[in-house]
């Protein structure tokens, strides 16, 4: 899913439903193209660490924690929350075109 193509609500659910919270935790990122990508993170892996081996990425929300519901099938199926991600992302996309810093993000717009 890309931000620049005006993404849907229902784009970036299947991107959630195809991971499992009950198995990783997990960081969604935006990369240089403004490609959104929610990719695990190893077990007890830092934020910073996932950073250094991703130097494309302009911005990412916070760690979401394994368990927590934040991935997943059932994640994906609230649309409220999927809604409130998807704002969030696009104006952090907006932010992230115009600065040089990675931009992180820890609560929803």
């Amino acid at each position: 899913m890309n931000l620049n193509n005006q993404p849907t609500v229902n784009e970036l659910a299947e991107l959630f439903a195809i991971r499992k919270d009950t198995h990783n935790d997990h960081i969604v990122w935006i990369s240089e193209a403004g490609d959104v990508r929610v990719d695990p993170v190893a077990a007890c892996a830092e934020e910073t660490e996932f950073e250094k081996q991703h130097p494309q990425m302009r911005a990412r929300l916070k760690m979401y924690r394994r368990g927590q519901g934040y991935v997943g099938k059932k994640a994906a199926a609230d649309k409220d929350y999927m809604a409130k991600v998807l704002q969030t992302l696009t104006l952090t996309w907006e932010r992230a075109q115009t600065g040089a810093e990675l931009i992180k993000v820890d609560r929803y717009s």
